[in-house]
């Protein structure tokens, strides 16, 4: 493999991940993954992805996941502007939509998501979102701001595929697309996604590819496996796994505002 790789989507911060950053960065790297987006999912890890992406030199997101919508207090306005004013920082999020587990009260994730898009637009950074069961109201809610931003791990239909792209979203993928079985329809649409808008991910430790053989013992994903990503994706669009790699590099910097970094 002779080409690098961006990461868009890393939940570092996991208790899977506990005590082993240092090698998981490390077997990244020797993979040609050597950058990444450490996600925020509430409060506290949201500072946890700021201070390991502050210290392996990385990027970050701070924000509230759908699912911990419940968690969120007057002050979170206070609390991610806080956080954004560190140059680690990229992107609010993750943020969304979750009406598959509903771990949250639908009318606090909506009222939520709004919170951080209406935060995201005043503080002009990109948003990281999170969408399950729920496009039709999250596609209604961002036509009510100015977004940009990734829909990440991006697994729903043909038609949620049209309204995101139509409001100039990028499209996270991840090892979904390595299924065979749950992920056909994923593959299906692959080439409906222009490649100058999509972003890859592990979305680690969760989502480990069916392809990879053999399977590791923890049965965990790591960055370390983004190249299986990378490589179904290349054989849907029909192009080299070295083309993939250096869209998804250009368009993550192009949307995080980092080509001159």
């Amino acid at each position: 493999m002779q080409y690098t790789l961006i990461d868009a989507g890393v939940n570092l911060t996991n208790h899977q991940f506990d005590g082993q950053h240092q090698e998981v960065l490390a077997r990244a790297k020797d993979a040609g993954v050597n950058q990444m987006l450490i996600i925020g999912c509430d409060i506290t890890s949201s500072e946890e992805s700021l201070a390991l992406a502050a210290h392996y030199n990385q990027y970050a997101t701070a924000g509230i996941h759908p699912h911990d919508a419940k968690t969120a207090t007057p002050e979170l306005e206070q609390q991610l502007t806080q956080l954004a004013q560190n140059e680690q920082v990229i992107a609010v999020g993750e943020c969304g939509l979750d009406y598959n587990r509903d771990f949250s009260p639908r009318d606090i994730q909506r009222a939520v998501l709004r919170r951080q898009l209406a935060l995201a637009e005043k503080l002009n950074l990109p948003v990281y979102l999170h969408e399950r069961d729920a496009s039709e109201d999250m596609l209604t809610i961002l036509k009510e701001f100015t977004v940009r931003g990734v829909l990440h791990c991006f697994t729903g239909n043909a038609q949620a595929l049209s309204g995101y792209l139509n409001l100039g979203l990028y499209i996270g993928i991840t090892g979904w697309v390595c299924d065979e079985r749950r992920g056909e329809e994923l593959q299906q649409l692959i080439p409906s996604i222009p490649i100058e808008r999509l972003l890859i991910e592990t979305d680690s430790p969760f989502l480990i590819p069916r392809t990879v053989k053999p399977k590791p013992k923890s049965r965990r994903n790591e960055p370390a496996l983004l190249h299986y990503v990378c490589d179904t994706l290349a054989q849907l669009y029909g192009i080299p796994a070295s083309e993939v790699a250096k869209h998804t590099r250009e368009n993550f910097n192009r949307l995080f505002g980092l080509e001159k970094k």
